[in-house]
């Protein structure tokens, strides 16, 4: 099946909310985002000392200019670590705070796409026709294929800051309703989770850190307001990637002529590519991937480095932290930034065939190490 999500016609981005309280216990004056370590952030003079009369950054760097530093890196400061991957530690509030804490946030993203230079632009290609293979992969073992990326409308913040609106349908096969969080029932909510049709409840640690409880779950949809406003995915079963990348191409064209159309343009700048909440998402935003069985070599001791060489990653079947089932797992594109769309599909569709017939080997008896080069 596909699911391509719709966007509202009256896309309106909401200002900062003061806190995540009720109107008649917040305080005076607050962070814009009040994130949840700390509901009760006052700038002065409760928390800090007053030293606007002393220098002039203490009287410039008031509230009205939007998130802070400490907000930025609060996730990484609640959560220090994390037992299996290297995480980001850090998100961005809006698109300003890539210009604001620069110096932080640049050799961040060094760091984490591999040496991604300030100086460097953006890589864009979206063209299905330039996807090779893809069509192909074995529905013995490929359960389903889906690709997905992120946006968010100009000058608006990031969630919790939600945009909201009233849903429009996309035309032809694209068409569709709009479904909103707070709709359905708690049963109804859980079922849409394990079909993976909706993103959890803000939870986890990370999350929490984020202030993406806030307000939970007003705005909220498929898949509307998770990390990041709008969340675009196609997806279906079986092994067709050329199919999947060919739809998703169609709807993400649909919904930015729905963008404009309504004066919103996307956030996107030729450093960066797509502006994101987490600088790990930023550029295509793009995460291409199949759900697939490989019991074999899941037991495999050479498994996460192969991996690691075709440049994927691997999670359970229910999302971050959850282990394989029957050896069945979600294999995605390790990077977003660096590579044009087409790339890192194609990245995909190469590695997943790869880990094919290395599981095919195995089944057999057969040693797998002919079929990965040895690594430099």
């Amino acid at each position: 099946m596909d699911l391509v999500p719709e966007l509202p016609t009256d896309w309106v981005p909401l200002p900062h909310p003061a806190t995540c309280l009720p109107p008649a216990c917040r305080p005076a004056t607050t962070t814009p985002f009040s994130n949840s370590h700390n509901t009760l952030k006052l700038h002065f003079p409760a928390e800090f000392s007053d030293l606007r009369g002393h220098n002039h950054m203490a009287k410039v760097l008031t509230p009205e200019l939007g998130f802070a530093l400490d907000d930025t890196i609060q996730t990484g400061v609640d959560n220090p670590g994390h037992p299996y991957i290297m995480t980001v530690g850090c998100t961005a509030g809006d698109e300003e705070s890539y210009d604001v804490f620069k110096e932080l946030l640049d050799h961040i993203i060094e760091d984490q796409h591999g040496g991604y230079q300030p100086s460097y632009e953006h890589k864009t290609n979206l063209n299905p026709d330039n996807l090779q293979g893809g069509d192909d992969l074995d529905p013995n073992y490929v359960l389903s294929s889906r690709v997905r990326t992120v946006a968010a409308p100009a000058a608006s913040a990031s969630p919790p800051t939600a945009a909201a609106g009233t849903p429009s349908s996309l035309g032809g096969h694209l068409a569709g309703q709009y479904c909103a969080v707070k709709s359905v029932t708690e049963a109804e909510q859980q079922q849409l989770i394990d079909y993976h049709f909706l993103f959890d409840k803000p939870v986890s640690p990370l999350l929490l850190a984020l202030g993406m409880a806030c307000d939970w779950p007003e705005a909220r949809g498929i898949w509307i307001n998770e990390e990041d406003h709008l969340q675009v995915i196609s997806m279906q079963k079986r092994g067709n990637m050329k199919e999947v990348f060919t739809r998703f191409y169609n709807g993400l064209t649909q919904i930015e002529t729905l963008f404009k159309s309504k004066n919103y343009e996307v956030m996107w700048n030729p450093h960066l590519g797509y502006i994101l909440t987490c600088p790990s998402n930023l550029s295509t935003g793009l995460r291409s991937g199949v759900h697939i069985k490989l019991p074999h070599l899941d037991k495999h001791e050479k498994f996460p480095e192969v991996l690691k060489w075709l440049r994927l990653q691997k999670q359970g079947t229910s999302g971050v932290d959850t282990a394989a089932v029957g050896g069945i797992f979600y294999v995605f594109n390790a990077n977003r930034l660096g590579f044009s769309e087409v790339e890192l599909v194609q990245m995909v569709v190469d590695g997943v065939k790869l880990l094919i017939k290395m599981e095919q080997w195995l089944e057999q008896g057969q040693a797998t190490d002919d079929l990965v080069p040895a690594q430099k």
